[in-house]
């Protein structure tokens, strides 16, 4: 017989990261975004990354048969293709994006 407490699951420990969205989380990841940064500008620039010529371009290289955990299937491609890129195109993609906001 189990003791009323032992069947109780552990509560999350980073709550807070888990309120975020996955777009914000990918963004924060991947530099392109502080992480103070209110969750609907985050998704603006989320929606410009995403339509970027750059990200579109590697959206279609992306292999579908590599899955990245916890990321839903909405933000798969984008994360993925953020995933591919190297540090310069990152920077390039960061500049283009500030240049957009302003």
């Amino acid at each position: 017989m189990k003791h009323p407490k032992q069947s109780k699951r552990a509560p999350p420990t980073h709550a807070s990261a888990l309120a975020v969205p996955s777009y914000h989380r990918i963004l924060v990841k991947h530099g392109l975004i502080e992480k103070t940064l209110p969750i609907p500008d985050a998704y603006k620039v989320f929606l410009q990354v995403g339509a970027d010529p750059e990200v579109q371009k590697l959206h279609r290289k992306v292999e579908h048969g590599n899955r990245m955990k916890h990321v839903p299937a909405l933000y798969l491609a984008t994360a993925m293709a953020l995933q591919g890129m190297t540090k310069q195109q990152l920077e390039a993609l960061k500049l283009r994006i500030e240049k957009k906001r302003v």
